[in-house]
């Protein structure tokens, strides 16, 4: 098992590493005319410790200065992004080239010319530059994305019910305490009875968490019947899943790890932790059959997993809306024809009979700091609950 581990990590940085050779000799070509050979041995290294800079702040955390972990972080974090889109451009280039073999396109006398290269070149750079620009504005200015359902069950005095959740804050090194002070001016805006956040938290380690304080930001939050969070997969990266939660139920958030509470005895609210509670900890997580026992599923019951897998077990277990996250929405274009794949609802708002689910595309970014093809976003759920 640990040996196939090392295959896959060899493989996925051998892959990794010709992607990123293969961007570098293109751009040595466009640009390399006007580098003395020193120069070119230079670009060779600095383009190798950008290219790999976001593996070295992720491995350096506790060796480096912090200064260094967060520059390595925050050049890796834009670099992957550019990676893709040049790597998609640089890609599409070439295979027009290959077509044009056979059908004749470009003219001879226009890829004759001694400039094409460096326009082309200075055309991709453009793009690319260009389009993280939009990514980091995109990914800055998070909207409110509502919605408005009924639950078809009686939750006493209860007839209505705002809900505000959050996902994927991803908060760190990238993610900071600025970040997360804005979104908890918007979540306040909204005057929610209740806050949700369905995992990742964190960004792995609680340890910017705690350095930054954001703990006291998170206290800021209002609302009339308190905030629930559950984690998910990177909040147990970190390995020290005990910790974060300890550190988030002393921030104000009620964390429920497979397990649920009754609120204004009106309505349940269930909290499962994630499947990677195995890979980390080698524990399953119970099923949620095993979560509800002895509850009253005659009161309206609102899960957070944060992952939306699996949607028969909340289905057929009677839950009547579901709040997740993960997904990100794909976050960055083309990733989302990906996610579309995987989940079978990847963003936005699905119902199947009684059951509803709702994924948040999320407030934070993991990565790159960039969103293109999806937006952050907090959702302002309004529940009306209504008794067939």
């Amino acid at each position: 098992m640990r040996f196939g581990f090392f295959i896959l990590i060899a493989v996925v940085i051998l892959l990794y590493g010709s992607i990123n050779f293969y961007i570098g000799h293109r751009g040595m070509q466009a640009f390399g005319g006007f580098i003395p050979p020193i120069g070119r041995k230079i670009f060779w290294v600095l383009f190798g410790i950008i290219a790999f800079s976001y593996i070295i702040g992720r491995l350096s955390y506790t060796t480096l200065p912090k200064v260094f972990v967060n520059g390595f972080t925050w050049v890796g974090a834009y670099w992957i992004a550019a990676m893709v889109y040049l790597l998609l451009v640089l890609a599409f280039i070439d295979l027009l080239r290959l077509m044009n073999r056979w059908i004749k396109v470009i003219p001879k006398d226009t890829l004759e010319k001694p400039m094409l290269p460096v326009w082309i070149g200075t055309a991709v750079l453009v793009f690319a530059v260009g389009i993280i620009m939009y990514g980091v504005i995109n990914a800055r200015n998070p909207k409110i994305r509502s919605y408005d359902i009924d639950i078809a069950k009686d939750a006493g005095n209860l007839k209505d019910l705002r809900i505000a959740v959050v996902s994927d804050i991803h908060l760190g090194n990238i993610v900071g305490k600025n970040r997360l002070e804005k979104m908890v001016e918007m979540v306040n805006g909204l005057k929610p009875d209740l806050v949700l956040i369905p995992g990742d938290i964190v960004d792995d380690s609680v340890e910017p968490f705690v350095e930054q304080n954001m703990g006291e930001v998170f206290k800021r939050l209002k609302t009339k019947l308190g905030v629930y969070g559950v984690l998910g997969n990177h909040d147990y990266y970190g390995g020290r899943p005990d910790e974060a939660v300890r550190i988030f139920e002393e921030s104000g958030i009620k964390m429920l790890i497979d397990n649920y509470v009754k609120v204004s005895d009106s309505f349940y609210i269930v909290g499962r932790t994630d499947p990677t509670i195995q890979r980390v900890l080698g524990q399953e997580r119970k099923k949620l059959s095993d979560v509800m026992n002895g509850m009253n599923t005659a009161l309206p019951m609102i899960l957070m997993d944060h992952q939306p897998s699996k949607l028969s077990e909340p289905e057929k277990s009677g839950i009547d809306l579901q709040v997740s996250g993960h997904t990100h929405g794909g976050q960055v274009f083309p990733d989302s024809l990906i996610t579309k794949r995987v989940f079978e609802q990847y963003w936005g708002y699905l119902r199947k009979g009684n059951f509803q689910l709702i994924v948040t595309s999320g407030f934070g970014t993991w990565g790159p700091p960039i969103r293109i093809g999806s937006y952050p976003e907090v959702l302002d759920i309004r529940v009306h609950f209504k008794k067939s």
